[in-house]
């Protein structure tokens, strides 16, 4: 049970941090200054929202994500939210994809090397099908988190950075339910593929909670460095560097290596559930479908990284309030044991 449920909390959190997240970019975009409160309630609606989802995928089995909205909402609202999940899943890739041009041109490479290198990548994934994808995750995440908690801290220690937890100034704290909401939807997306494989409610409980915790820890810590570099953070499309840029060049390096697998992982999360929704319609290996989508999307990552999130995730976060809304009260209306253990 404990192992299934570290397996599932770590294909949640790579789905979660990505480019956006683990840059610093998605972060800075949705809390900043007077946002402490607002972590705390994101830990706490997150915990919540991928129970109840996990918990709905087990019971019905199901193999992806539009069987679980067709729960949650009814067929006809989720035939509105499986067009939104499907290009927001798209969009996602694009950043992802991008946001490894990015990380190249960090190095003064070209960012079409850093599109190809992680487009190759993702195939090679593909083709050893959905259980190459959950042990990836489970030897990259572990190095991942504890490298970004690491400099955190850190940085932290190093710059003697106070905790900027005023009570009485937390104008942000609505930002929670608007993160909350957009996160949910690439998770949604996620556990819907792989319900049919969770075994038992602990494997939900350690996932969910687990997950939680440790993305709760890093948000507060990364919003906490980043606002006491804000004056420098519009200098840089990756706010990470502006963390590290006083740093030894090895631990420039090293982070910008875990950096771009933050950015793998999430593309892997995205491409999966496209190609698990697509896979119905469309009867060919993942891969394929795989290498169809990725060359569709090249084109699109000439919009730039920080551009696309400062448009598309506001805009996805507000859509989604609804389905957030839905999961939190789907235990009350729907269903009043899915927050039981039987």
């Amino acid at each position: 049970m404990w192992r299934s449920g570290i397996k599932w909390m770590f294909l949640i959190i790579g789905t979660m941090v990505g480019a956006g997240y683990a840059s610093g970019r998605e972060l800075w975009q949705f809390f900043g200054h007077e946002s402490g409160l607002a972590i705390v309630l994101f830990t706490i609606f997150f915990i919540i929202s991928v129970y109840i989802t996990m918990k709905i995928s087990y019971y019905h089995q199901t193999t992806d994500y539009l069987s679980v909205l067709e729960i949650l909402l009814g067929k006809k609202i989720a035939r509105f939210y499986d067009v939104i999940i499907f290009f927001y899943l798209l969009s996602t890739t694009v950043i992802m994809v991008a946001g490894s041009g990015a990380t190249f041109e960090a190095f003064q490479l070209s960012k079409w090397l850093g599109i190809m290198v992680i487009i190759g990548f993702l195939l090679l994934v593909f083709l050893r099908g959905i259980q190459g994808i959950l042990t990836l995750n489970a030897v990259i995440l572990p190095l991942l988190i504890v490298g970004l908690l690491t400099v955190l801290v850190y940085f932290t220690i190093d710059q003697q950075l106070v905790f900027l937890l005023d009570l009485n100034h937390q104008k942000n704290w609505s930002a929670a339910f608007l993160f909350t909401a957009l996160n949910i939807l690439s998770i949604l997306a996620v556990i819907g593929a792989v319900g049919n494989q969770v075994k038992s409610t602990g494997e939900i409980w350690i996932a969910s909670i687990g997950s939680g915790l440790i993305l709760g820890l890093t948000s507060f810590l990364y919003n906490n460095s980043l606002i006491q570099i804000a004056e420098v953070i519009i200098l840089y499309e990756i706010p990470l560097f502006a963390i590290l840029k006083n740093y030894p060049t090895i631990t420039y390096l090293l982070m910008s290596i875990l950096l771009w697998f933050a950015i793998f992982t999430t593309a892997i999360s995205s491409v999966l559930g496209i190609v698990t929704r697509l896979c119905k319609r469309f009867p060919y290996p993942l891969w394929k479908i795989a290498a169809v989508v990725l060359l569709f999307l090249i084109p699109l990552t000439n919009i730039g990284f920080s551009t696309l999130i400062a448009w598309l995730y506001p805009l996805y976060g507000a859509l989604n309030l609804y389905l957030l809304c839905a999961i939190f009260l789907y235990p009350f209306i729907k269903d009043k044991q899915i927050m039981g253990d039987d």
